[in-house]
């Protein structure tokens, strides 16, 4: 049997739509032919990266796939209330049609008034209790098997902040996934953070300079393309949603073209070539996968929908298999310019 081929995996966020990266990984482990030595992320990225090397470390392959599943029925559970699928929130997204009256509009404005400095004044965070559960953070920044690289959005300086594998903690992920209509800035080293998808989600660049491997996996959560032209107040939000959180994305995958095609026509000076390296990009997209799914979903912790996520990832990464493993190693199979940037297995 052939060795695993080493890959880097790079996690959008996405809130409740980060279960798809669970199917995709536990995918992935099942099949054995990769090997993941590197995972960055934002957000739900984030957490499942560190999620699964904890489990790695704790059982191998199997540790793994089974801490991830422990995390995100931990998820459904410490959500139900007041965000999950029988809380407050999901029912007031529900019934569809009601986003698009005009009361529904003034209600959400009114809503949108308030801060949670106002409305959680406690700063209740359900992620704390389902991350602490299943991860050993102390554990993890002294044997974690994989390299790790978190991104969280310093609120005060605009700057995108990177976290690695030996600093961190249960705040730095919190820190990664804190979106800011819903809870306070986490403050670490006296700077408040916000979630890391705001300015780098995934951030690819750490893992050009450090010794992980040449090909990086992206699995994105937010569909570069919409065939239709959004109309309504809530397709408008769907929409901006997506276009800013990949912003981040297509601006990175730009660079890496652009060094590609700098590398590729001998333009690099002698100094610079020992600075740059031919970064593959290779890709699993939410177009062909969540198209189908709005912004409140991301909301949903429901069991069942996570588990539905799930099942789309783990689809998702076996169409990737079949037909995107064999460019681990030689070439790119990610469309770095032009529409969009997944091929149509993607």
């Amino acid at each position: 049997m052939s060795p695993a081929k080493p890959i880097s995996l790079a996690l959008q966020g996405g809130g409740a739509h980060g279960a798809f990266e669970w199917g995709v990984i536990d995918r992935l482990l099942e099949d054995g032919r990769v090997e993941i030595r590197a995972v960055t992320g934002a957000s739900a990225g984030a957490l499942n990266g560190v999620v699964l090397a904890a489990g790695l470390a704790a059982d191998g392959v199997q540790g793994g796939r089974t801490n991830l599943e422990a995390f995100w029925r931990a998820v459904s559970t410490a959500a139900e209330a007041p965000f999950g699928k029988s809380g407050l929130w999901t029912e007031a997204l529900s019934p569809a049609w009601l986003k698009e009256t005009p009361g529904w509009q003034m209600a959400q404005s009114w809503a949108q008034s308030f801060s949670p400095y106002q409305f959680n004044p406690f700063n209740f965070n359900p992620l704390r209790e389902a991350l602490t559960s299943v991860v050993d953070f102390a554990v993890l920044r002294e044997r974690s098997p994989i390299s790790l690289y978190v991104s969280a959005t310093a609120v005060r300086n605009a700057q995108s902040r990177i976290f690695r594998t030996a600093e961190l903690t249960a705040e730095h992920l919190l820190a990664s996934a804190c979106l800011p209509q819903l809870f306070q800035a986490v403050v670490i080293d006296d700077e408040p953070y916000w979630d890391g998808g705001y300015l780098a989600n995934p951030a690819l660049w750490p893992l050009f300079y450090d010794q992980t491997p040449g090909d990086i996996l992206v699995v994105n959560l937010n569909p570069f393309v919409r065939k239709e032209t959004p109309k309504t107040p809530a397709q408008i939000l769907d929409r901006l949603n997506e276009i800013t959180f990949n912003a981040s994305l297509v601006s990175e995958l730009r660079a890496v073209a652009f060094v590609q095609k700098l590398i590729g026509d001998g333009l690099l000076t002698e100094k610079a070539e020992g600075r740059y390296r031919d970064i593959r990009i290779h890709a699993i997209g939410a177009d062909a996968w969540l198209a189908d799914l709005s912004l409140e979903s991301k909301f949903d912790t429901d069991w069942s929908f996570l588990v539905d996520l799930m099942r789309r990832g783990r689809r998702a990464a076996g169409a990737w298999l079949e037909k995107g493993l064999p460019d681990i190693g030689v070439r790119s199979s990610a469309k770095l310019a032009g529409q969009s940037p997944w091929p149509a297995h993607a």
